[in-house]
C-alpha cells in the first residue's frame, strides 16, 4: 500500500468523497453531518492522504490541526473493495504518526451514533480512542459520538 498526500484533484478521490457525503446525508440529519466537501478539505490546516494499491484507490483520511497540541481525524473512508482488509487501520496509524511528528499530543474525532457507523467506532476503539465530550465547535448531539486519545 502506498499512502500519499493528495491534492484532491483526481477523479477517483472526487468520486470516493461524493459517495462519502451521500452516505452521510442518507443516514444522518443534514444539520448533523460534519463531513467536509472538497473545498473544506483544501484548508491550510488540513493534511489529506489517499491510500493506493498500484493504480487503485483504496481509501482516504485527513488530519485537521485544531491548535498547537490538538488534531482532528476527518474524512476517513475506504472503498467498498478495500473494506475489512486493514486499509483503514494502516491509514489511521499513518495519520497518528504524522500527528506525533507535528507535535500534537491529542487527537479527537466525531462519528455517527447510528448502526451504520458501528464499524468506524470499532476501528477507533481498537486504536485506543475513547468516547469523550464534544470538542472544538461541536455541540452535544444524539447523532454524534465524540472520541479522543492521547499520543
Amino acid at each position: 500500500m502506498d499512502i500519499r498526500i493528495d491534492d484532491l484533484s483526481g477523479s477517483e478521490i472526487k468520486q470516493l468523497l461524493t459517495e462519502h457525503l451521500e452516505d452521510m446525508f442518507a443516514v444522518s440529519p443534514p444539520e448533523c453531518v460534519f463531513a467536509l466537501d472538497l473545498d473544506g478539505l483544501k484548508k491550510p490546516n488540513i493534511t489529506f492522504w489517499t491510500v493506493w494499491q498500484d493504480s487503485q484507490l483504496l481509501g482516504c483520511g485527513a488530519l485537521k490541526t485544531l491548535d498547537d497540541t490538538h488534531g482532528e481525524i476527518k474524512s476517513m473512508r475506504t472503498t467498498s473493495a478495500a473494506r475489512n482488509k486493514g486499509v483503514a487501520s494502516t491509514l489511521l496509524r499513518h495519520i497518528l504518526d504524522n500527528a506525533k511528528q507535528k507535535g500534537l499530543n491529542k487527537i479527537s474525532l466525531e462519528t455517527g451514533s447510528q448502526d451504520f457507523f458501528a464499524p468506524a467506532r470499532k476501528l477507533y476503539a481498537k486504536h485506543e480512542f475513547r468516547e469523550c465530550d464534544p470538542f472544538s465547535d461541536y455541540k452535544l448531539d444524539p447523532h454524534s459520538v465524540f472520541m479522543t486519545r492521547t499520543l
